[in-house]
């Protein structure tokens, strides 16, 4: 379902990924939104930045929503991402009770929200995320493709 707000909400989320590659971070970014569509949180990746494994966009936005409404439950909240979570996104996002994530680009090697696994929608977890895939998938891949074609980019 192609929904006019979520690419607005996607060029966003692509605007916090491009300023990641100066850090040598993959440029994925993320932002959320609450249930009354203000932006609480915009983030982008920051392993390399910050040494820290688990510095996923995802994740640190999810954190900022959090202490942003004063409430780990983000029920309300839709999750805008460049990148099909990972394993351990996708874990953090089903934590959160995300009610809403829209991503852009598929990834077929670590995605976890319908490529490789489908975390965010098993039914044997306590909770299911509504999914909204390929989100200007375009952009978001060729974002991507760009960073890992420049070696001086890399980590």
């Amino acid at each position: 379902m192609d929904v006019p707000i979520h690419r607005e909400w996607m060029r966003l989320a692509l605007a916090e990924a491009e300023q990641a590659p100066p850090t040598r971070d993959v440029p994925v970014g993320a932002i959320v939104v609450d249930g009354d569509g203000v932006v609480i949180a915009a983030r982008r990746n920051e392993r390399e930045l910050t040494g820290d494994p688990t510095a996923h966009a995802e994740v640190l936005a999810l954190r900022d929503a959090a202490e942003a409404i004063g409430d780990w439950r983000l029920n309300e909240c839709t999750l805008v991402v460049t990148l099909e979570p990972c394993v351990m996104c996708a874990g953090a996002i089903v934590s959160a009770r995300v009610g809403r994530l829209v991503f852009g680009a598929w990834d077929e090697k670590a995605g976890a929200a319908g490529s490789l696994y489908d975390i965010v929608r098993d039914r044997r977890l306590n909770h299911r995320v509504e999914v909204f895939a390929g989100v200007e998938a375009e952009a978001s891949a060729r974002l991507l493709l760009e960073f890992f074609e420049d070696p001086l980019r890399r980590p």
